[in-house]
């Protein structure tokens, strides 16, 4: 798996003059004590460019603006602190002037009910409600944190840091996203269409190829080609490869090596592929293990060019840096109603499973294409823990992106199929299958082992505008 990434967070440390200045000192060193202690690096004015570093005066705003603007790519995020009441005016001018359209969190310390006196009393409850009311004014989108007054060493502030951390990635992440559709979309499948122009207008780009350009480059490419040879080398690796012919291997890394060249000539980040049945029937193999360790290495990539899919699975590994799958809503779980199967053929990355992966031929569609077309699999058992899944798609009609979120939990539960496969458990699952039926939304969810549903939701409905449910949760 790629390496966890540092946030840089772009901080205003709020200031109201007739409030107790010295909280604003205090107030600036405790944040960036706290972020440095989570790994983040900051940007802030520093004591010496405005009084305590922090933001009061129009000044001051600009000079945090212009700071702000010169690390503009670094900046994943703004932290807006409250140690007192805070200027509004200058919080929100500061936003304003940097030009920065990213995720903003509003804190805001608390006062001590023992500690009220005119020296020390701070306050920021209400001095919140004020910031807020200014940053709607400016159409200025922002989060809050899960109490309306935290304490920056508390853990609330700390679980709450990681949760907007995780939506600042998504947001980052998704920014001029280009999206790779490998293929055309299988005849039988008309569950994943979608508008690349709905996409388009939210900065997200498809760059398509043919098949048939892929199996043209990969009929130019020697068996001794580095690449291909690496990329051989990199599939028995990852997965046991006992039993499947030295042929059908190295058609796969071929395959692996082109995609992996195309997408970097493309600057294509994620992708979607035409899985079947043309690859099995004109090439003789199926793409699941070199979709799988792509998404192993956080680089998702849907089947049966799920465009959608593989956006959802993208923002799911982005919050939790974590690799996601694209499953199946796939079978009842004998009579429990919270229970279900979730199954794929199987290009699930191999941080899902509860033991290594092994390599397999695809037994869904052997009977039509030949066992010795569909070598390529990654089979075994979903491991147990707490899982979040997401959907997000384009409604055609409407013109709008759509989807829902959530939290369950895959089990240990005994399941004896073949694929790649587990049993998931949601609370009040009945519902949510409703929502998806009544919704018409598509079988595919993506899936990740974490608790991330509400950095999603979070990312979709307030900085991304799509329409967006999450489900078991009351909605903020």
């Amino acid at each position: 798996m790629a390496a966890q990434r540092t946030m840089t967070f772009g901080v205003i440390v709020g200031n109201r003059g007739f409030f107790p200045d010295h909280l604003a000192k205090t107030g600036r060193e405790e944040i960036l004590s706290v972020l440095d202690a989570a790994g983040a690096r900051t940007v802030v004015l520093s004591p010496e460019e405005s009084k305590h570093g922090a933001v009061e005066t129009y000044a001051e705003s600009q000079r945090c603006a212009e700071l702000f603007k010169k690390h503009a790519e670094e900046i994943d995020g703004i932290i807006v602190t409250l140690p007192n009441f805070g200027e509004e005016r200058g919080i929100v001018d500061a936003i304003r002037l940097s030009g920065l359209k990213v995720p903003v969190l509003v804190q805001a310390t608390p006062d001590r009910s023992d500690a009220m006196t005119i020296a020390v009393r701070r306050d920021s409850f209400c001095g919140k409600m004020s910031a807020c009311n200014n940053m709607m004014q400016y159409g200025i989108s922002y989060s809050l944190t899960t109490l309306h007054t935290e304490s920056l060493a508390s853990s609330e502030f700390q679980a709450d840091l990681e949760w907007f951390s995780a939506v600042c990635r998504i947001v980052k992440g998704l920014k001029n996203l280009r999206i790779g559709a490998i293929g055309a979309r299988p005849a039988a499948f008309n569950t994943v269409r979608y508008s690349e122009r709905i996409f388009e207008t939210a900065g997200i780009s498809i760059e398509p190829i043919d098949l048939s350009e892929i199996f043209g480059r990969i009929n130019r490419m020697k068996d001794t080609d580095d690449a291909a040879q690496a990329k051989l080398a990199a599939i028995k690796s990852y997965v046991s490869t006992s039993g499947i012919p030295a042929e059908a291997l190295l058609k796969m890394a071929k395959l692996g090596a082109v995609i992996d060249g195309w997408m970097k000539q493309t600057n294509v980040t994620v992708s979607a592929v035409q899985c079947w049945t043309s690859m099995e029937e004109f090439f003789g193999v199926v793409p699941c293990t070199i979709m799988s360790m792509m998404s192993n290495d956080l680089i998702p990539s849907a089947c049966e060019v799920d465009v959608p899919g593989t956006l959802s699975m993208y923002m799911l590994a982005l919050a939790s840096q974590t690799p996601s799958a694209l499953l199946d809503w796939n079978n009842n779980y004998g009579s429990n109603p919270d229970k279900c199967v979730c199954f794929h053929c199987s290009n699930l990355p191999k941080h899902f499973f509860v033991q290594a992966p092994t390599m397999d031929y695809q037994a869904i569609i052997a009977g039509t294409v030949g066992k010795m077309n569909t070598f390529g699999t990654c089979v075994g058992r979903v491991k147990a823990g707490a899982m979040s899944y997401a959907r997000y798609s384009t409604d055609d009609r409407r013109g709008v992106i759509r989807g829902y979120t959530g939290a369950g939990t895959f089990t240990d539960d005994p399941l004896e199929t073949f694929g790649g496969a587990g049993v998931a458990e949601i609370p009040q699952l009945q519902k949510l299958l409703r929502y998806i039926c009544r919704e018409g939304f598509e079988h595919h969810v993506a899936a990740n082992f974490s608790n991330v549903s509400k950095a999603v939701h979070e990312a979709a409905t307030r900085y991304l505008g799509w329409e967006s449910f999450i489900h078991g949760q009351t909605e903020d």
